[in-house]
């Protein structure tokens, strides 16, 4: 059973706010909405339902966030891509990934109540998202006024899962399921990103077990990066770098342990799930599977926002 993200996506069906090649120019990427129908119209080697679930499990920046600062750890400006990098992205490729990435952003900034920064993320992330043609789901003006008022956070995220889910639909329906790919991926990588800058810091075991869990997650994000990257030079460039991410967790190894079940509500109905508890093994040992991982999610990173 797939568990959930560390902090990964914070849009497409996200719980916190609206939550490529390094040698190759902006103007050499290929636009992202032109890409050929041979990969636009590609057969997904998952299922529709995998791939939902997928989503579903690359969503849970509060919950994250929520463990970051209770492992001690204060918030971090520098750990952020800067709001002015969004004038660099030209291409609806590096668009799209970094609309991922500002809005892993903005769950990490408004868990924090940062109201001082919050703006200059949502112009970013509304910028980028005009850019690829989405931008008319997010209601920036409404976003901006909750955003500023920490006590508007639960409407906040309400609205968010709605406008993202909104653009995610229209992405599906007008056959550009590669864009919705990309925006995943760099929520995934920024949200990982901003977790091992931490599990830097602290060593915090719970962090670190989170890390630890994106192993699972990696895998079922590269099948789809990887069918797009069969005829597209950027996801080819960007497969490269999750591919490195995903062999230094070869060295993860997960098994889990059925604990008492769990009852809770949903929707009114009295539901009873299977606990299971997970248990993480190091080969040679922690410090180096986990700086090895850290160092490997640096460079996708680096590639994602430069």
């Amino acid at each position: 059973m797939i568990k959930k993200i560390v902090f990964g996506l914070a849009l497409l069906a996200g719980v916190n706010f609206i939550t490529s090649c390094s040698s190759c120019s902006s103007s050499k990427v290929d636009e992202l909405d032109e890409i050929p129908d041979s990969v636009a119209n590609a057969p997904l080697q998952l299922s529709e339902n995998v791939v939902n679930d997928m989503i579903q499990n690359i969503s849970s920046p509060v919950e994250m966030a929520n463990s970051i600062k209770n492992s001690g750890a204060g918030f971090s400006e520098k750990v952020l891509n800067p709001a002015d990098n969004m004038k660099n992205y030209n291409s609806s490729f590096k668009r799209a990934l970094n609309l991922g990435v500002y809005s892993a952003d903005l769950g990490y900034i408004n868990t924090f109540n940062k109201s001082s920064v919050v703006v200059q993320y949502l112009l970013a992330v509304k910028e980028l998202a005009d850019g690829i043609n989405v931008g008319q789901f997010l209601d920036f003006q409404t976003l901006k006024r909750l955003a500023t008022n920490s006590t508007n956070l639960d409407s906040l995220k309400q609205l968010s899962v709605t406008s993202f889910n909104k653009m995610d639909r229209y992405l599906r329906e007008q056959k550009r399921a590669n864009t919705s790919t990309a925006i995943i991926a760099g929520a995934w990588i920024e949200g990982v990103h901003i977790t091992c800058d931490v599990v830097e810091q602290t060593s915090d075991a719970d962090l670190t077990n989170r890390l630890a869990e994106q192993k699972e997650i990696v895998k079922i994000l590269l099948v789809v990066l990887d069918n797009f990257a069969k005829a597209d030079k950027n996801f080819q460039a960007l497969c490269e770098k999750i591919h490195a991410v995903n062999d230094a967790y070869d060295n993860v190894r997960i098994t889990y342990e059925f604990g008492e079940p769990v009852t809770k509500e949903v929707d009114g109905m009295l539901v009873i799930e299977q606990n299971e508890i997970p248990h993480y093994e190091f080969t040679p040992d922690k410090e180096t599977v986990i700086k090895d991982i850290i160092s490997k999610v640096r460079d996708a990173r680096q590639f994602v926002v430069e």
